[in-house]
C-alpha cells in the first residue's frame, strides 16, 4: 500500500500551512516579553521571543563601586532566566502549532 499522487499533494499541502503558521507564530512570540529579575528585583531583565535582551532596569542602590561584581552577576543571571524564559515561551506555543515534533524552537534561527 503506497500513496497515490493525491495523497502526496495532500501532504505536501500540510506541511505548507504548518510552515507558515510556525512562521506565523515566530512572529507573534517575537512580538510577545518576558521579565525575569535578581536580588529581589533589583535587576529586571526583559527579553521578546526573539532571545533578544530588550530592556535592562538597575536600581541604583545596587550599584556599588566597591564591589562591581556583584552587579555583573546579579545581570548575569536576571538576563540569562529572560532569556530561558523567552526560549521556553516560543517553544510552548510552537508545540501547540506542530505538537510531537522536535527542535521546533531551532527552526528558522
Amino acid at each position: 500500500m503506497g500513496f497515490g499522487h493525491g495523497d502526496l499533494q495532500r501532504m505536501m499541502k500540510q506541511v505548507q500551512r504548518m510552515q507558515a503558521d510556525l512562521r506565523r507564530v515566530q512572529e507573534e512570540v517575537a512580538q510577545r516579553t518576558v521579565d525575569a529579575s535578581a536580588g529581589g528585583g533589583a535587576v529586571v531583565a526583559t527579553c521578546n521571543g526573539r532571545g533578544e535582551l530588550v530592556q535592562l532596569h538597575i536600581d541604583p542602590s545596587v550599584i556599588d563601586p566597591q564591589d562591581p561584581g556583584m552587579l555583573s552577576d546579579l545581570v548575569v543571571v536576571a538576563v540569562n532566566e529572560a532569556l530561558r524564559r523567552a526560549q521556553a515561551m516560543l517553544a510552548e506555543e510552537m508545540a501547540k502549532v506542530a505538537p510531537g515534533l522536535p527542535g521546533l524552537p531551532g527552526l528558522g534561527r
